[in-house]
């Protein structure tokens, strides 16, 4: 069960490194900021900042959650099962704000938060069987 949860939360971390990219890397394609909504390229400008920042938040969780598996396969278990836990309810918390932005975003709120959920309900399941 703990394999299976690894690989679900280290498949969260992508999708959140893909963010990063898109955010804080690649912002300046119009591909990409119309991905989020953004309908010309002075708005795209004006929010880039805010993008850029934002980009750094999923490159953090998405490093913590990294971090977290290492640590969960050593000796340090219930350290890494804690930032684990901790990166994983993030991301689900922010696709539920990401939801209450727009009810447009629903995709992307479902692949930001549904993987990590997966993996986090295992990963309980597995520390208490």
């Amino acid at each position: 069960m703990a394999i299976i949860a690894s690989i679900l939360i280290a498949a969260a971390a992508i999708v959140h490194l893909a963010f990063f990219a898109m955010e804080s890397v690649l912002w300046s394609s119009p591909g990409v900021w119309r991905r989020f909504g953004v309908g010309s390229q002075r708005d795209a400008d004006a929010v880039r900042p805010m993008a850029y920042n934002q980009g750094f938040y999923n490159l953090f969780l998405a490093g913590g959650s990294v971090v977290g598996l290492v640590l969960y396969w050593t000796t340090l278990r219930q350290v890494g099962f804690g930032l684990i836990f901790f990166c994983g309810v993030c991301m689900v918390l922010a696709s539920l704000v990401l939801l209450t932005t727009d009810r447009r975003f629903w995709r992307a709120a479902l692949l930001q938060g549904a993987i990590p959920l997966a993996g986090l309900i295992l990963f309980v399941i597995a520390e208490n069987a």
